[in-house]
């Protein structure tokens, strides 16, 4: 069944809301990757730090993507909005842990990765929480479109993230971030070209 007029209404007003921090998230990361143009003495890069900047940076476009499945709500409420927007300020914590206002005191992006990680990694797990609950509150058939895949994905990379937390192995959150990066770019391909 369509939505009548009033649920499109509430589905553009959400969707501005929401669009406001992952805007404010986007803008964190570019103006934050900015910087290494900019100065680039300034402050040393770490290529794992900058493989989360392209993976939250792919997460926010992917998130503003599948919110499309949005307009099939028909029956809105206070709840579903505000948990809609905590998980959007969520995915703007992760930015802005990315990108401090200042890292000096760690003398550069690896020190000050590292040292957060649990932070970083606790906030990605918990989003990733929030995208099964989200998925499932889209109904049924939304969440059985992405099978067993989705099922067995989920736990593993919740774990992935308890885990990097707690290991500081420069190795493991190299191959962390890289399997991350490919991983959700086979999962775009595949799963979400297309909103039909």
């Amino acid at each position: 069944m369509p939505p009548d007029d009033t649920s499109a209404q509430i589905f553009t007003h959400v969707r501005i809301v929401m669009g406001i921090a992952l805007g404010l998230g986007i803008t964190r990361l570019l103006t934050g990757t900015a910087q290494f143009v900019q100065h680039p003495q300034r402050r040393r890069v770490y290529w794992v730090h900058l493989g989360w900047v392209l993976f939250m940076l792919v997460s926010l476009s992917h998130f503003w993507w599948w919110e499309f499945w949005l307009y099939a709500i028909t029956d809105w409420t206070y709840e579903f909005y505000f948990f809609l927007i905590a998980y959007t300020v969520l995915l703007y914590f992760l930015c802005a842990l990315l990108f401090p206002d200042d890292v000096d005191e760690y003398g550069g992006f690896e020190e000050y990765f590292i040292s957060r990680r649990k932070w970083f990694f606790g906030l990605l797990a918990l989003t990733i929480v929030f995208d099964f609950a989200d998925t499932l509150l889209k109904g049924a058939a939304h969440f059985e479109r992405y099978g067993v895949e989705y099922l067995v994905r989920t736990p593993i990379y919740i774990a992935l993230c308890v885990t990097a937390m707690f290991v500081a192995n420069r190795r493991f959150h190299a191959a962390f971030v890289v399997g991350s990066l490919i991983y959700e770019a086979s999962w775009i391909l595949r799963l979400f070209r297309t909103l039909t």
